[in-house]
């Protein structure tokens, strides 16, 4: 598998369980319909392992453009590469919603609320407020991004070989978003991930849905902004620290 094509599928991965969490809490008649907030983040976690744990060893599981370009400001990734990355992700993302939204059909048909179906794809703010959407968009990433920066292998001290952990090394990334989700989530819905909010967005406005409703491009541009942003930050942080 090339990384182009491991962005792809890791990518697709995530948004097809994470999108997909979303449309088993949210939309009508499905057995998951109602059941709140911690199955929500606990879900994209679970997400976020998967996509690692099948794209980590071919292109190291960046999954989100935003960890793409902190590694590279950073100097942990090559900017030459970035596009490429980004490209795929967006693909994976666009189909992970679609694949989210085709076997949902029924559901969506049989949910009323514009919004509600919109949510399934895309953030949308509890409290609209840009400078403190922004803000929180910008915090969560940091944490990823920051987090991510010090991850280190294990190693036994005495002559420095590396333990190697296998598909469990995909875990303390899931962790981390499941952090994110639980203590920073509420407000914007923690997009931290431009391709994760833009790409099903766009698929949202593309397919056909029942009373659709706004597309939510009036915000699309804080889940974007906000977690590049972050991710930057990120990034000069832990070179000053160093």
């Amino acid at each position: 598998m090339t990384p182009f094509v491991a962005e792809i599928v890791g990518t697709f991965l995530l948004m097809l369980m994470g999108c997909g969490v979303n449309a088993n809490v949210s939309l009508q008649k499905t057995y998951g319909n109602g059941s709140g907030w911690i199955v929500i983040t606990t879900g994209w976690a679970f997400a976020v392992y998967t996509g690692v744990v099948v794209a980590g060893p071919h292109s190291g599981a960046h999954l989100n453009p935003a960890v793409t370009i902190g590694l590279a400001v950073a100097g942990e990734f090559p900017w030459d590469t970035v596009p490429g990355y980004i490209l795929a992700q967006f693909i994976g993302a666009m189909l992970g919603a679609f694949s989210v939204w085709l076997i949902n059909k029924d559901h969506f048909d049989a949910t009323e609320d514009g919004d509600t179906k919109r949510g399934v794809f895309c953030n949308a703010p509890a409290i609209p407020n840009t400078f403190l959407n922004l803000l929180t968009e910008i915090l969560g990433t940091f944490v990823l991004v920051f987090a991510v920066l010090y991850f280190t292998d294990a190693v036994i001290s005495s002559d420095n070989t590396i333990i190697g952990l296998g598909s469990l090394g995909a875990l303390p990334v899931a962790l981390i978003v499941w952090g994110i989700g639980l203590s920073l989530g509420g407000t914007t819905g923690y997009a931290i991930n431009p391709a994760r909010d833009m790409g099903p967005r766009i698929v949202h406005a593309l397919v056909p849905i029942k009373n659709k409703g706004s597309n939510g491009w009036e915000y699309s541009w804080i889940p974007v902004v906000g977690p590049i942003l972050g991710a930057a930050l990120a990034a000069v942080m832990a070179m000053v620290l160093q």
